[in-house]
């Protein structure tokens, strides 16, 4: 392809030298390239070896092959070049039978020079204008060409995917779907796309899913977005959306990948009913062991015994009451991994719970000579939907850590309040504390940090992973403030307005 910027070539073929010559002059100020030749043959031998000439300047009349003969061999095989035929009046209708055949125009003599300059100038500006033409037709056809091979391999790379990936558009009409998802939900394998999802997907909360995407884009368009999709055959599937975004942060649609768990599935369900059954089974002889211990002290504490006795005694209780709280809060985790423990909302003013677990734990409390109060911040709370176990479990376990992990002579405050259409409750101590960086392990199940202070302090490290579990549930929030032996601050907050099932 010629560059648009690059001189023309004219070729003058004509047998007066004058001509030749004047046109010469009157081209090559025009800034064309000019080669001249006196005969048709010369021409031909100048284009045979000359590959860039664009315009021929041609005589009718010459000695040999005439005019004519030479346009015909030149529209024969150079039928880009263009061709403008110089011939005198008397031959002006040979001329026009010239320009019937291909030629481009014609110039009588004699002539002057502006009325060259106009016509080859017309030529040259059509040439340019035909490169230009050129050069985007190449370039579309090289992008339309990169963009087929990046549509074909893509399109290889998201057909190749294990996992299903389904886009739709912002109307909830699915655009693309690989054969995996095809597979996953069991459709046919020609099934072609642009039906709604309605239509492909029959779980009310999948749709709802995905028009929750198109319409949060502008707010999150970040945000990846999970939903457990369950199909009538028991299978289940992890989908994972976020928008697709223009780059002016326009959400054309949503991508959507679906991820076969159903193995996970059975493998939790299996461990729950294990630890459910087992759980069950061990907690009858312990509880059984652990009462006809206590019997057995009673009575020593009644007759003469060794100090010894007493102790191992004592300790062997001790043990069986450890298994028997861990035992329970195994069967409160199957319950929150099963769903069971948010499974029964009902109205609950918090503040009356916490006055009762707090009045309940206020003789342990006696004990250690610490003092534990309730600090109401707000009039009017609100009650609470959820399940009443759940939320007393989750204020019981952290006032009884506070309980458990402040020394003797220590402060517990249980503080409550409805802030914004939530109802917040801090826990705070002036016990132990927790270094920072042991923050983000706390919640992990039967993580116990030790130190000098907790070595003596029992407990299953179950508790904080069972109040997190169940603030999950709930739609809530817990987080922490601590520093080590500077005492530590649990924060629950709990939405009003939500809804126990949502994903």
């Amino acid at each position: 392809m010629k560059s648009i910027d690059k001189d023309i070539h004219v070729l003058i073929i004509d047998d007066e030298q004058g001509i030749r010559e004047g046109c010469a002059r009157i081209l090559s100020r025009i800034g064309c390239d000019v080669s001249t030749a006196s005969r048709g043959e010369e021409g031909l031998e100048i284009l045979e070896k000359t590959s860039d000439i664009s315009i021929v300047l041609l005589d009718l009349k010459m000695p040999g092959i005439d005019g004519m003969e030479v346009l015909s061999r030149i529209r024969e095989k150079y039928q880009q070049i263009m061709v403008i035929i110089m011939t005198g009046f008397a031959t002006v209708e040979t001329a026009i039978q010239a320009m019937k055949q291909g030629a481009y125009d014609f110039i009588p003599k004699p002539f002057e020079p502006d009325h060259v300059r106009l016509v080859v100038n017309r030529a040259r500006e059509k040439i340019k204008l035909t490169w230009q033409t050129e050069k985007l037709t190449l370039e579309r056809q090289r992008t339309l060409l990169d963009l087929g091979t990046e549509k074909s391999r893509l399109t290889g790379i998201i057909e190749a995917l294990p996992n299903g990936v389904m886009v739709t558009n912002t109307q909830g009409q699915v655009v693309l779907m690989n054969p995996a998802l095809k597979r996953q939900l069991a459709l046919p394998k020609d099934l072609k796309s642009g039906m709604p999802i309605e239509a492909l997907v029959e779980d009310v909360g999948f749709q709802k899913f995905v028009h929750k995407i198109n319409e949060s884009s502008l707010i999150n368009p970040d945000e990846i977005y999970t939903y457990e999709l369950i199909l009538p055959d028991h299978k289940y599937f992890l989908a994972r959306g976020r928008p697709v975004l223009t780059g002016d942060k326009e959400c054309m649609g949503v991508v959507i990948i679906l991820i076969n768990i159903t193995a996970m599935k059975v493998l939790d369900q299996l461990k729950s009913e294990f630890v459910a059954k087992v759980s069950h089974e061990l907690r009858s002889p312990l509880s059984t062991i652990h009462e006809q211990l206590a019997v057995v002290l009673n009575e020593l504490g009644q007759e003469k015994s060794s100090d010894k006795q007493e102790h191992l005694l004592s300790r062997a209780k001790e043990k069986t009451q450890g298994l028997i709280s861990l035992i329970g809060d195994l069967l409160d985790l199957s319950r929150i991994e099963a769903g069971a423990a948010t499974q029964d909302p009902r109205p609950v003013q918090v503040e009356d719970l916490l006055a009762s677990i707090v009045d309940f734990l206020g003789a342990r409390t006696k004990r250690k000579k610490q003092k534990l109060t309730l600090e109401k911040l707000s009039e009017n709370i609100p009650p609470f939907i959820a399940d009443p176990l759940s939320l007393e479990s989750i204020f019981g376990n952290l006032i009884t850590n506070a309980i458990n992990y402040t020394p003797e002579d220590g402060t517990i405050t249980v503080r409550i309040q409805y802030v914004n259409h939530t109802i917040c409750v801090d826990v705070q101590d002036t016990g132990f504390g927790i270094d920072p960086k042991y923050h983000a392990k706390i919640f992990d199940r039967f993580y116990r940090v030790k130190d000098k202070n907790t070595r003596y302090v029992t407990g299953t490290g179950l508790g904080l992973p069972i109040v997190k579990g169940l603030v999950d549930a709930l739609g809530g929030k817990i987080s922490l403030e601590s520093a080590f032996e500077g005492g530590t601050t649990f924060h629950v907050v709990l939405p009003m307005k939500m809804d126990i099932h949502s994903e």
